[in-house]
């Protein structure tokens, strides 16, 4: 008896598959948005830790002892970290003071700018609902708020710290466990590696640049006699690491700040300045240096953008980009059949994979003939030119 042919199992429709994995995605989400409090300081701890990583390596390669290694790296980052948030503790804490000594010159704007609506034919009643709806007061609010939030920030600070103790004690031993590259894991070893080079080569080359704008953009504003001009650069040297929108985000505080200090004439000074310092640096000198660090298309940076600042609030904003590199390296770059997928987050044309084709001579040399075959009745001997031995007798 003949054995049955064994059925073929159907395959899952392609719509299932994508449904299931959309499902999936988003219960993803929301479960790292309900841990956000954790997950946000945990990832930046990384990053951070990723940053110094080059420190750790010059010291273990000039024999460095380990104690060494942990500590020289958690300093520089703890010290970078701790200068930060003291300049913008004292800014945040001057400009709380300084805000109500402008509700004089906000009014002043107020009571011009209802002058100047009644000129276009727009309606009083009109004017004075937009007017009472805003009020100096919420202004301070809004800067004692911050001024009270710099408590929630050193709290989130030391579990950051902690995390970088742990972290670069861990330092040494898990790079030696990636070098080691086993081989069933080659493929998820090299994404990370991957990962952790493109996230420190995009950091390196952000911070410079952004060192350099934030630089520009406080001689410009002292120039200009705008208060607190270090707080300012401060906060475009923190945006500057929001992809696409930081820019924006650091010009509207000094710009109302200008506006509220030296009239319309010296806020459109101020837009001016940090249109023509930013744009130049981030538009046409940055992508140069740049280059391909990123891996991510201009669309999948926007998208990146809006979807961690989803998750985990501002400093998912701060992080879109290495978390997407992350997220990238563990469900793309691990898998070898997902060329397709990371050719399309990328924006570049995945090469094609080599041909067998016949080797090519180099040039200047014949290529290799193929030995002929002997002519019929003739042996190989014959075929050379040899004589044929003689048969012994």
């Amino acid at each position: 008896m003949r054995d049955q042919p064994v059925p073929r199992a159907q395959p899952v429709p392609r719509a299932l598959v994508v449904l299931l994995g959309i499902a999936g995605a988003v219960i993803a989400l929301f479960g790292l948005r309900e841990v956000a409090s954790i997950l946000g300081p945990v990832f930046l701890a990384l990053v951070l830790v990723i940053a110094v990583a080059p420190v750790r390596g010059w010291l273990d390669d000039r024999g460095a002892p380990t104690w060494a290694q942990v500590a020289v790296p958690f300093l520089i980052v703890v010290l970078v970290l701790l200068g930060m948030v003291a300049v913008l503790t004292f800014s945040a804490t001057q400009l709380a003071y300084l805000l109500p000594t402008y509700a004089e010159q906000f009014q002043r704007l107020l009571a011009d700018a209802q002058a100047y609506a009644g000129t276009l034919g727009i309606g009083n009643e009109q004017i004075d609902q937009a007017v009472q709806a805003i009020d100096v007061g919420r202004v301070v609010g809004v800067a004692q708020t911050l001024l009270s939030s710099l408590v929630g920030v050193l709290s989130s600070l030391f579990l950051i710290v902690v995390l970088l103790l742990a972290m670069c004690l861990d330092a040494p031993v898990t790079a030696r466990i990636l070098a080691a590259r086993h081989e069933s894991k080659a493929g998820l070893v090299s994404a990370l590696t991957t990962f952790a080079h493109k996230t420190r080569r995009y950091l390196i080359v952000s911070t410079v640049f952004g060192l350099i704008c934030s630089a520009l953009d406080v001689a410009a504003l002292s120039i200009l006699g705008v208060p607190l001009p270090l707080l300012w650069g401060v906060l475009a040297l923190i945006t500057n690491y929001i992809p696409n929108v930081g820019f924006v985000l650091g010009l509207i505080p000094p710009a109302l700040l200008a506006l509220l200090d030296g009239g319309v004439k010296q806020m459109l000074l101020v837009i001016g300045a940090y249109c023509v310092i930013n744009v130049v640096v981030q538009s046409f000198i940055l992508p140069k240096f740049l280059g391909d660090a990123v891996g991510l298309s201009t669309t999948m940076t926007f998208l990146s953008l809006l979807l961690w600042t989803f998750v985990l609030g501002p400093l998912g904003a701060i992080l879109a980009i290495p978390l997407s590199l992350f997220a990238r390296a563990l469900l793309v770059d691990s898998d070898p059949s997902a060329t397709w997928a990371a050719a399309l987050i990328s924006g570049a044309q995945a090469s094609p994979a080599p041909s067998a084709e016949p080797a090519v001579p180099p040039a200047g040399e014949p290529p290799a003939a193929e030995p002929a075959e002997p002519p019929p009745g003739r042996t190989p001997e014959q075929a050379d030119g040899k004589p044929p031995a003689e048969p012994r007798r």
